[in-house]
């Protein structure tokens, strides 16, 4: 009786493992796919600043539009679309995040940037869930610095 019990328990844990990683595997290849029709950046106006728009990193600050001053000229509009929600901690979870820079003064999206992501899926434990992205495909994430350029002449 006693080994029948362990059997099972073997039996269920080597189940749970297996359905677990299909499960995984199934929508990472969804994300490689999502990502392939239409991740990655697209840039609809290019803007020259000042270079004191820029820090000594060549970063520009901008907010999120809830966080937008009036006086702010462009601010990020995000919104997160979620195909799977699982448990927060074991997942699976996977959605899209389509983040556009918008003009204030028109309203023009002048660029954007959509990113799928898979998390979790895994066997519980106490260790971080695993994750898969458009940025673990080498999607650029750099969409301020493909919209705005320092203005000087060189």
């Amino acid at each position: 009786m006693k080994n029948l019990f362990l059997t099972s328990i073997v039996l269920c844990l080597a189940a749970s493992v297996l359905l677990t990683g299909c499960e995984k595997m199934r929508l990472d290849e969804e994300v490689r796919q999502l990502c392939a029709k239409d991740g990655g950046i697209k840039v609809y106006e290019t803007v020259k600043l000042p270079p004191e728009k820029f820090d000594q990193y060549g970063n520009i600050r901008i907010p999120t539009k809830k966080d937008a001053k009036p006086s702010d000229e462009y601010y990020y509009d995000d919104k997160d679309t979620y195909f799977k929600k699982g448990d927060p901690y074991d997942g699976p979870n996977m959605w899209q995040s389509h983040t556009k820079v918008i003009r204030r003064s028109d309203g023009k999206v002048l660029g954007e940037l959509i990113r799928y992501t898979r998390v979790g899926g895994d066997i519980p434990g106490p260790w971080h869930p695993s994750h898969f992205s458009c940025s673990d495909m080498n999607i650029p994430m750099g969409l301020e610095k493909s919209i705005f350029t320092n203005g000087i002449e060189k």
